[in-house]
């Protein structure tokens, strides 16, 4: 029944393809896997297989790959992702000797490719459990790691139609979960003995984010010592409640990096501010002190700018699901988020701690806004929660190397 979902799931994602962009990234990226392995793997090279569905798992795994490059470089390392939104973002990471898609669960697929690639070990990270590759990998005796996973009494594996699919479970080598609760959620499937709580590596990945954080002179100038909301990631939902805060209040400044920077999304923000603004590309010492709105309109400052703020705002909440949350906190700020968060622990965790907060309305966000702007005694003890918690919760990396002892 597995193999057979698959090919459907292959079939439909062909017949897309030529209406659908991602569909079709996929389709012409798979195409180019076996294209990019026969000509840049090499005969003799000791490879170390890591895979991730997409960017946010990528950050995961993220550190481990480094730390594997920096402390072992007498291994290469293969890179697999399965969405478009990852393998397009990062197919040009320099952390890896290889990067491309992984291609369709099949059999066939599965075998030529672990055949080719015979890797001394294999890394799938988080939710990634594909049956027919873990288990060529068992085939061939290549020891599978499962990484920074989560099981939760809602997943396949535990419900009542999911019962052959958990077979998946007993072909891992060892698990490398993140709480207590998927420990015992394994246990309940048979697999004891090989799961170990580590925690999760991304709180790793902020601190090392944090402590190479870029020094932003233009944004130094805009702060002038003023009180700043800094919103990531943010989507129109949330960007109608910050700006309607924002413009009713001179006291405070707002740096807003928007999770789209299409040149229309930019002009439909411009339209609702009421307050003097600037997008990042045109700022300069002259006209930065001006501005009450800096608008990021480019990628890869949000990590270094969140630093900036007294007050964090995480964006995705009113519709997908939020964005990095530990990104923001490992700051030391308070953090603000939409509904959407039943599924990013580290966000339960720190609404739990009272270090981030969970708005609903226009009123949740104006009221604790207020409270954050007016009590600096509020301020401090959820900024102080967030990064305790970050602290408290870093370390998976070095566990997992020390059971490994490469």
């Amino acid at each position: 029944m597995y193999t057979i979902g698959v090919i459907l799931y292959m079939v439909f994602v062909y017949l897309v393809a030529p209406f659908h962009k991602k569909a079709r990234q996929m389709v012409c990226g798979h195409w180019q896997t076996w294209k990019i392995l026969h000509k840049k793997l090499k005969k003799g090279e000791r490879y170390v297989w890591f895979h991730a569905a997409s960017l946010g798992e990528f950050e995961q795994g993220r550190p481990l790959m480094e730390r594997l490059r920096r402390e072992h470089p007498e291994y290469k390392i293969v890179l697999t992702f399965f969405s478009p939104s990852g393998y397009e973002v990062r197919k040009n990471y320099d952390g890896a000797d290889i990067v491309c898609y992984l291609p369709f669960d099949t059999a066939g697929n599965a075998l030529a490719f672990v055949h080719m690639l015979r890797p001394e070990m294999a890394f799938f990270i988080k939710y990634e459990f594909w049956l027919n590759y873990i288990r060529a990998c068992k085939r061939h005796h290549i020891p599978v790691y499962s990484v920074c996973s989560i099981f939760q009494p809602n997943k396949i594996f535990f419900r009542w139609y999911g019962r052959g699919y958990a077979y998946v479970l007993s072909l891992i080598t060892h698990f490398f979960v993140q709480d207590e609760q998927s420990r015992h959620m394994l246990a309940t499937r048979g697999v004891e003995g090989n799961v170990t709580v580590v925690g999760d590596t991304r709180m790793d990945r902020v601190l090392d984010i944090c402590h190479a954080a870029k020094q932003l002179p233009l944004v130094e100038r805009f702060k002038d010592n003023r009180f700043v909301l800094v919103a990531g990631s943010s989507w129109t939902p949330d960007e109608d409640l910050i700006i309607t805060y924002f413009n009713r209040h001179p006291e405070m400044k707002l740096i807003l990096a928007p999770h789209v920077i299409s040149e229309s999304h930019l002009k439909q923000i411009e339209e609702k501010l009421h307050r003097p603004f600037l997008r990042y590309s045109e700022a300069t010492d002259q006209n930065i002190a001006a501005a009450d709105c800096l608008i990021i309109n480019c990628f890869g400052l949000l990590s270094s700018i969140y630093r900036y703020g007294e007050v964090a705002y995480v964006g995705g909440g009113f519709g997908v699901g939020i964005h990095n949350v530990p990104e923001a906190a490992v700051y030391g700020v308070p953090v603000l988020i939409g509904p959407n968060n039943r599924k990013f622990r580290e966000a339960q965790d720190m609404m739990r701690l009272g270090g981030c907060i969970e708005i609903h309305s226009q009123e949740d966000f104006d009221a604790t806004m207020q409270r954050f702007a007016s009590g600096t005694a509020a301020l401090k003890r959820a900024g102080e929660l967030n990064r305790d918690y970050i602290m408290g919760n870093a370390g998976a990396t070095d566990k997992i190397f020390s059971f490994l002892k490469f």
